[in-house]
Order: C-alpha cells, then structure tokens, then sequence
C-alpha cells in the first residue's frame, strides 16, 4: 500500500499538468485546473504543504491511484 505524505502545491501542480490537466482559472488562493474527461475540476490550494486528504480527493476525481501518483512523482 502506497504511503501518501504532504507536499508543496507547486509540486502537486507538476503532477497535475504532467497528467494533462491544464490551468483554467485561480479564484482567492484556490488554483483550478481541468482536463477534458473530468467531471469536476481539481481544486489546489496553495498552501506551504498540501494536507493527505486534498491530495486522495483529488487523485479521486483524476481517477489515477496512490501507487501511479506516487510512481509519477519519483519520474518528474
């Protein structure tokens, strides 16, 4: 079982444009990104380190599991 750990907003931003998702809007400290086959957009606040939950909510909606997250995140 991957282990999920908080991380800078600016790293998960890598994550998420590497992915395909592409900047939509930013509205108060909340940065929106969308991606064609998505439901809802993702929602990233920019904060110093992202709490566990927004990152899982998120890898949710993006339909991609911990252990690609994770994976991904050691490539980028």
């Amino acid at each position: 079982m991957a282990h999920l750990t908080p991380i800078h907003w600016k790293k998960f931003e890598k994550f998420i444009l590497f992915i395909g998702c592409s900047f939509d809007r930013e509205k108060g400290d909340h940065r929106i990104y969308w991606r064609e086959n998505l439901k809802r957009p993702v929602v990233i606040p920019r904060e110093e380190e992202l709490p566990v939950f927004i990152i899982r909510n998120n890898l949710r909606i993006l339909g991609v599991s911990p252990e690609e997250y994770l994976d991904i995140l050691d490539r980028i």
